[in-house]
């Protein structure tokens, strides 16, 4: 990421200037790794669809707080946290675009009240499958 960008992300509130914590990073990645491998355990089902979505779309912005801390930078929001995730080099790269979206239909169910299908659960668990192991992967080789 651009440091013009950065910086205008620290003035505007959306990040804060942290010390690089690698154990701060270790724990995150955990939970992260953690909970979607509770939820994965979860039956899909239209009753459950929200709560699987819910649980993994945090999953995912954990890996952005990691990324972030990793940087030297506290994130404030989910914007912040699903941005730098967006500019990583992985092999499925273009799936990182779904983020936003991502966000989106978790607000809706946040703050909306509306509820997650099935097929949007699955979306996310995919998403998960192809790109959660090789972001923690690539977040865990620069904690080293």
């Amino acid at each position: 990421m651009k440091k013009e960008l950065m910086d205008y992300m620290v003035r505007s509130g959306q990040l804060r200037i942290r010390q690089v914590d690698k154990e701060k990073i270790k724990s995150i990645i955990k939970s992260a790794e953690i909970n979607v491998i509770v939820v994965k355990n979860i039956s899909l089902s239209e009753d459950s669809a929200t709560v699987i979505f819910r649980e993994i779309y945090e999953s995912v912005r954990q890996l952005g707080d990691a990324q972030w801390w990793l940087l030297g930078y506290e994130p404030l929001n989910h914007e912040a946290s699903l941005e730098i995730l967006k500019e990583m080099k992985i092999k499925e790269s273009t799936l990182l675009n779904h983020l936003v979206r991502f966000k989106k239909i978790r607000n809706d169910a946040n703050y909306r009240g509306f509820r997650i299908s099935m097929l949007q659960a699955k979306e996310l668990i995919d998403f998960w499958d192809s790109c959660g192991t090789e972001i923690i992967r690539a977040i865990s080789k620069s904690v080293k």
